[in-house]
């Protein structure tokens, strides 16, 4: 069942931060790949190419996971789990061009249409944590 999400994720999904999405391959081993991601609502878009592992693996199993860490402060991050509920054709770069424009500034850079797609997911669970820790690795 989707569960509304907390400004605090929302603001982690809508700024520029790397997430890390976790599918299912056949075996039913865990596959984890950094995305780009955009947001609709409560929903979260992953754009791909159908031919991709995690578009592969979603139109088998649709249940992922997602975690996300604020790109300035490694300490604030989400874990979320949910499904892929709704595969977008994307030829048009309707979804991928306004994620790519948030993450590089320019529209997706790879302009062949065939396959592209949204994957839009729904939340299921999710956890907010900031730790209180600073980022100060050594130089």
């Amino acid at each position: 069942m989707a569960i509304p999400l907390s400004d605090e994720i929302r603001a982690l999904l809508d700024g520029p931060n790397f997430a890390h999405l976790a599918t299912l391959m056949p075996d039913g081993s865990p596959q984890s790949v950094p995305v780009w991601v955009g947001r609709e609502g409560d929903r979260v878009l992953i754009c791909t190419g159908e031919s991709s592992l995690k578009a592969k693996n979603t139109r088998r199993d649709p249940r992922i996971a997602l975690s996300i860490v604020d790109f300035h402060d490694p300490y604030k991050e989400a874990q979320l789990r949910g499904r892929v509920v709704e595969r977008r054709p994307d030829g048009d770069f309707k979804y991928g061009d306004p994620t790519s424009i948030k993450y590089t500034g320019k529209p997706f850079p790879f302009r062949n249409p065939e396959g592209r797609v949204a994957l839009v997911i729904e939340i299921d669970k999710a956890r907010f944590t900031k730790l209180p820790f600073e980022h100060t690795p050594p130089a």
